[in-house]
């Protein structure tokens, strides 16, 4: 969406990497102006999908340009509406996808009746509207919340490191065999 946005040529944002810019502008956007329908609506389950909704993101941005009779690469005049309604709509698909998995695992006994814990990680996680977003989702449900420090939020590499911090704490130690890893390409 930042690349579609050409949030690069943004006079505020020039230096900053896309959701990193897309948090700045939605700041002080009106995420009203623009209604975003939430990706997955019909699926009862707990995947994620967000290619829908880059589609209708684009498909808005392109009308928006034709409204506005600028070109694709220009900056539109409502950009920061459209930052804050894309922002929202990914925060509230988040939500409700994590909420649904919260219950599964809850209700089929896969984590503990006390001191569960949400772990949040990965860019997702440096953005602080989602964050505050989970935090209650965690708060509401009786979780514990924990997402590495904004700075560690990048990518698989830290990501990995970060986990190998947390299992050291928990006096897991190192693996040294990769016997018994169950891993899915997906």
């Amino acid at each position: 969406v930042a690349r579609r946005l050409s949030l690069r040529k943004h006079p505020e944002c020039h230096s900053m990497a896309g959701g990193e810019a897309i948090e700045h502008l939605a700041q002080t956007g009106n995420q009203e102006l623009l209604t975003m329908p939430l990706p997955m609506q019909h699926y009862q389950n707990c995947d994620f999908s967000f290619s829908g909704l880059q589609n209708l993101v684009t498909n808005a941005i392109v009308q928006k340009e034709k409204e506005e009779g600028i070109q694709e690469g220009e900056i539109l005049s409502c950009v920061k509406d459209v930052a804050a309604a894309v922002q929202h709509a990914v925060a509230v698909h988040i939500i409700q996808r994590t909420y649904r998995a919260m219950l599964f695992c809850t209700k089929n006994s896969i984590l503990p009746s006390k001191n569960a814990t949400l772990v949040v990680s990965g860019g997702v996680a440096s953005n602080q509207y989602i964050r505050k977003a989970l935090q209650n989702l965690a708060d509401e449900n009786d979780f514990a919340l924990l997402c590495p420090p904004p700075r560690l939020c990048t990518d698989n590499g830290v990501m990995i490191a970060w986990n190998g911090i947390e299992r050291l704490r928990a006096g897991l130690g190192v693996l040294h065999s990769t016997a018994g890893i169950r891993y899915e390409p997906r």
